[in-house]
């Protein structure tokens, strides 16, 4: 447990630890909400799965789920509290934040909920909430980007074990470079998916008979 832990979340994390997945889902939603737990879930997550590495699925999900929760709340959160909000907490980076949400909406979001600490990613989901990014495809970056990471996470976790963090932080880089071509390629082949059948159901629709051939 890293000492920078005040001896009321050490309290909090250890009787997390004790719950499993739902502690794993109480640490992953505190820490994306309100609290800071500086990768805690990822150890509990990593601990986990080392144990019952069948449970893996389970723990990512709870990771996941509480982490978009958490940061649904605080998407909330910042919406309430308005734009002096959010420029009192991110401060310098608030001009370019704020130029970067506006600017690249969904892969913006997604992008940022995938890159590595110390990227300030509480600020983007602060400027999400202030500048009014649409819920929906707010809600489905995080969710894409935190089932990613934690999936990720808890099959690095089988395969190297209690190495599995000391491999993400030497790696860092090129694991997030990957993880986020993967996501990209897959949000633009099912756009272009999409934009196909959209297309195909068009040209159906113009050659079908505006009426019945019975009543011609």
């Amino acid at each position: 447990m890293p000492s920078s832990l005040s001896g009321w979340k050490q309290k909090v994390v250890a009787f997390a630890s004790g719950l499993g997945a739902p502690g794993l889902f109480l640490i992953s939603f505190l820490d994306s909400s309100v609290l800071t737990f500086p990768i805690i879930n990822d150890l509990l997550l990593i601990q986990l799965s080392i144990q019952h590495p069948a449970r893996m699925p389970l723990y990512a999900f709870m990771a996941a789920l509480g982490s978009v929760l958490g940061c649904v709340v605080l998407y909330f959160i910042a919406r309430k509290g308005g734009e002096a909000f959010f420029h009192q907490k991110a401060g310098d980076h608030a001009h370019a934040i704020r130029h970067w949400v506006e600017q690249n909406g969904f892969v913006g979001m997604l992008i940022a909920a995938l890159l590595p600490p110390p990227t300030p990613f509480k600020f983007f989901v602060l400027a999400a909430g202030v500048f009014e990014v649409p819920l929906f495809s707010y809600t489905s970056a995080i969710t894409l980007a935190r089932l990613f990471r934690y999936f990720g996470i808890g099959y690095l976790a089988i395969r190297y074990g209690a190495d599995a963090l000391p491999y993400l932080v030497h790696h860092k880089l090129q694991v997030t470079a990957f993880v986020i071509s993967l996501v990209i390629v897959s949000y633009v082949l099912s756009r272009l998916l999409l934009r196909r059948r959209a297309s195909l159901r068009d040209v159906n629709s113009k050659r079908s008979p505006p009426f019945p051939l019975c009543f011609l």
